[in-house]
């Protein structure tokens, strides 16, 4: 069973939104595809499309944001990777059922729209994979 279809995104912290979303438009040349602030997420993001995937651009709209705690760590830069599933539901069982240890046991709202869910990056040799279904 084929569980990944692609990359659906690549999640990257920002202090700024509108300084950070200038290199990509003004110097790289990309479009951005629009804003949004997702208020349960405390995180206003810009979605950026590049090829069959995106770029998402995340801004903590709090100081106790995980987004703002990832800088404080870590500094600006990669925060995820997201993977885009048919059926996060099902995605989820299948990848509890092998014992993989998840940050969110069934999906929750995310950007745009989707359903998300979060593998714990303990699971994955330290990286944070997000999994996403867009309808």
């Amino acid at each position: 069973m084929k569980m990944i279809e692609k990359i659906d995104h690549i999640g990257i912290a920002v202090k700024d939104l509108n300084e950070t979303l200038k290199i990509y438009t003004e110097i790289l040349g990309l479009k951005s595809a629009g804003e949004e602030t997702v208020a349960e997420q405390k995180v206003r993001v810009a979605f950026i499309p590049v090829g069959e995937s995106e770029i998402e651009l995340l801004e903590s709209t709090e100081p106790d944001g995980t987004i703002a705690k990832f800088i404080e760590k870590n500094g600006e830069g990669i925060q995820h990777i997201a993977f885009r599933v048919d059926n996060i539901e099902k995605t989820l069982e299948d990848l509890k059922s092998k014992g993989v240890r998840l940050i969110d046991e069934k999906p929750r709202n995310g950007a745009g729209g989707a359903k998300i869910a979060f593998i714990h990056p303990k699971a994955t040799k330290g990286v944070l994979i997000e999994l996403c279904e867009r309808t």
